[in-house]
């Protein structure tokens, strides 16, 4: 396998026969077999590898490769090209030649240009020239009319230039091969191996639209079942007589278009479609990144990469782009990975105005983590935490500072291991959580209707989402008696082991304790607070706004319930163990821990140590590490642009929130000039200025938020190869785009991606 990057100049072969030991690197044996990673390809002229140095058998996949992909143009602001000295003269490369020269590439490496043509077709290094290698950067003598050097390097007919065009037409029109020709096949023939090809595209587009898997186990023609593919194609056949005719059994044995490498290919290029589209409604606006990392079910760290960016209609766009496996975590190895990515899709990193990861210490370490790695390239690459995932760290963070919160945490773990680590156990659960239903409907405690007093069972907290503490915490609430009567049974049960009656009377003797309880409740009153705000951080809808407004308000519900709701929390806790016959303490007692010496000298009550000791401390904890977590820059920078929120028609635009957010955050996309204009358009309330090509960027970070994308891989996908993982998320992720993509041109591509022996066209 050889993988072409900018610093890997020599090939890796992998030989089918003995090889000489004494084969130079210049000197490749016919019997060497080579693949290329075509997924790797260096983008950048600048770096890439001379055509005539990969081996000639492998030098038309690798044409073809970069024929798809295009001419590298890297359209950047003019102030990003970087001026070169030329006498008295600055000159540098305009982004506006582009539109004249089409075979015109820059190379942001060496700040140079390049000709497209002429490196696909250069023949050997004696035919170097300024325009292959090295590349051209005397920008003076660009507009230097009929002396223009990109002029003069198009030259006559027969020049290099137009040699290598003709021959980059040629390559592109498969059915003017010399053994096309040849062979040349009847119209009625071509059709006929078409509508075969068309059977099977559309197969692949269907079962990966549906995270279907394409293979089957035992595809022989001999299977009962020979996969979801093959099963598929057979079934159109049977609705069709015209494809039957023409598929599996009555197709030519190299033309059945049902292997697995084929399918690839077709996946493959109809990943690399969705992925131009996205990329062309992308365009030349700015962007941000949003990235997460995940090991998969075959122990690889995957790296999902998401674009947030403003559309042409104003629309908020996030699209699924890309997932690559990283051989580790680092700060550098992720900021290579995704600058590969972004290059390989024409994505200047200078129009990143935004980065979206997790908290962990690689992504938003100040000076080497990955956002301040892309700041150095790009300043106005502003790094935004996940709203939901800072909430999750902030109440994570509170539950391991308080002991009390931390030890009923514990024990809740404990008592959902014990109640659920069974069938027996949780049929037994169900079982007593019915006669307690029935008991309280009959009762008139509970109300009755379509979807209420489901038995269900004991949710188990997860370890990414504490949403799902609060599940639990509501679960063991509802169930409380029903739990209880659980671990008496396991206690009294002679056939249980002395270990797991020790666990059950240990369980049991901590949920029927007053101090459980009163945490139990409490955690449940906080909980409710803060599931809201956690709820409503990771909804798509949400804005700038909102999420400040809730932020607030959380903490201010928070402040409300340390104020006035002890007695009220207390006093429910005390009818609670009134119902179950649990003991309550006397409050006005001295409080004696259990742990301390009996001749503690303080003279706290138990009141006093349920109020201030674990409920402000539980409550102040939430408390600190919201006001930690929601107070920084970026929390500024969100603040300001909510001023850009479209409410009531932009009638209460705050001009000086948004001239200080354009000078303070975006200095260099706003000129002194700009300024200007911007505030009288702001004194007469003009709405065009907010879809002004500069504020796009700043629109598309209201709603910055991390999500990690599942890999689709699970135990019986291990082994799925890492381009066809890509391709077959791209595509069911991307289905808006998936959909619209014509099969027409995917047989096109696919007979253009190599030379077939059967012809399409």
């Amino acid at each position: 396998m050889i993988t072409p990057t900018a610093a890997t100049t020599t090939a890796t072969a992998t030989t089918t026969t003995t090889a000489t030991s004494n084969a130079t690197a210049s000197h490749v044996p016919p019997t060497i077999l080579l693949e290329i990673d075509l997924a790797s390809l260096e983008r950048d002229p600048g770096l890439r590898r001379p055509i005539w140095k990969y081996p000639p058998n492998v030098r038309d996949d690798i044409r073809r490769e970069y024929i798809r992909l295009g001419a590298y143009q890297s359209q950047l602001r003019k102030d990003q090209y970087p001026p070169t000295e030329f006498g008295n003269q600055r000159r540098r490369f305009q982004a506006s030649w582009f539109n004249t020269f089409k075979w015109l590439e820059y190379s942001i490496a060496k700040d140079a240009a390049f000709c497209f043509p002429c490196y696909l077709f250069e023949n050997d290094a004696s035919s170097q020239h300024a325009f292959t290698i090295d590349g051209f950067k005397s920008w003076k003598r660009v507009n230097d009319n009929e002396r223009c050097a990109f002029l003069v390097h198009i030259g006559g007919s027969n020049s290099p230039h137009k040699k290598a065009i003709k021959s980059l037409e040629g390559l592109k029109n498969v059915t003017r091969h010399v053994d096309k020709v040849i062979n040349c096949q009847s119209l009625e023939k071509v059709k006929k191996n078409r509508l075969r090809l068309r059977a099977t595209i559309e197969a692949v587009r269907y079962l990966s639209l549906q995270a279907c898997a394409l293979r089957g186990h035992d595809e022989s023609s001999d299977s009962c079942n020979r996969g979801n593919l093959i099963e598929m194609v057979k079934t159109f056949g049977r609705l069709s007589p015209d494809i039957s005719n023409v598929i599996l059994e009555n197709a030519p044995k190299n033309a059945t278009y049902t292997s697995p490498k084929v399918q690839k290919d077709i996946l493959h290029i109809f990943s690399s479609k969705v992925r131009n589209k996205i990329r062309n409604e992308v365009g030349d606006s700015k962007f941000c990144i949003l990235v997460d990392e995940a090991i998969d079910a075959s122990q690889k760290e995957q790296m999902a990469i998401v674009l947030r960016f403003v559309d042409v209609y104003g629309v908020i766009r996030e699209r699924f782009f890309d997932i690559v496996n990283v051989i580790d975590t680092t700060s550098s190895t992720l900021k290579k990975e995704l600058s590969n990515v972004l290059t390989r899709n024409n994505l200047s990193i200078q129009n990143m105005r935004g980065q979206g990861y997790d908290g962990a210490s690689n992504m938003r370490g100040a000076f080497n983590g990955l956002q301040a790695l892309f700041l150095r390239d790009c300043p106005y690459a502003y790094y935004v935490h996940c709203f939901a995932h800072r909430l999750q760290l902030a109440l994570v963070g509170a539950a391991e500072k308080q002991d009390y919160v931390w030890e009923f945490f514990s024990m809740l773990a404990n008592v959902v291991n014990i109640v659920t680590g069974s069938s027996k156990r949780l049929s037994e659960l169900q079982t007593a959580r019915g006669i307690e239903v029935d008991h309280s409907v009959a009762s008139g405690e509970r109300e009755t209707g379509r979807g209420l007093n489901q038995i269900g069972n004991l949710q188990r907290a997860g370890s990414t989402r504490w949403s799902s503490h609060f599940n639990c915490v509501c679960s063991l609430i509802d169930k409380y008696g029903s739990i209880i009567v659980v671990l008496e049974n396991i206690n009294n049960c002679s056939t249980s082991t002395s270990s797991r009656r020790g666990e059950a009377r240990g369980s049991l003797k901590a949920l029927k304790s007053f101090n459980f309880l009163f945490v139990l409740h409490l955690m449940h009153k906080i909980m409710a607070i803060t599931d809201l705000l956690c709820r409503a951080l990771q909804s798509k809808s949400i804005d700038i706004l909102n999420a400040m407004d809730l932020v607030a308000t959380t903490k201010e519900l928070l402040q409300s319930l340390r104020d006035d709701g002890f007695d009220v929390l207390l006093q429910y806790v005390i009818s609670v163990c009134e119902k179950f016959e649990i003991v309550v303490p006397d409050m006005s007692a001295r409080y004696m821990d259990g742990i301390r010496s009996v001749r503690q000298r303080d003279d706290r009550s138990v009141e006093h140590h349920y109020h201030y000791d674990v409920y402000n401390s539980a409550i102040d904890f939430q408390l600190e590490e919201l006001q930690y977590r929601f107070n920084d820059n970026v929390v500024e920078l969100l603040r300001l642009s909510s001023s850009l929120e479209p409410k009531n028609n932009f009638s209460l635009f705050d001009k000086e929130q948004i001239c200080t957010l354009a000078s303070t955050f975006y200095p260099a996309d706003f000129s002194q000039q700009d300024m200007y204009h911007l505030q009288l358009q702001l004194d007469h309330y003009k709405i065009d200025v907010v879809k002004h090509a500069k504020f796009q960027s700043l629109s598309t970070l209201s709603e910055l938020c991390v999500q990690l994308v599942d890999t689709g891989k699970t135990e019986l996908r291990k082994k799925m190869g890492e381009e066809y993982l890509r391709d077959s998320m791209l595509i069911n992720i991307e289905r808006e785009f998936s959909e619209n993509v014509d099969i027409d041109e995917v047989i096109d591509e696919f007979y253009a991606q190599k030379n077939r022996r059967v012809q399409l066209k």
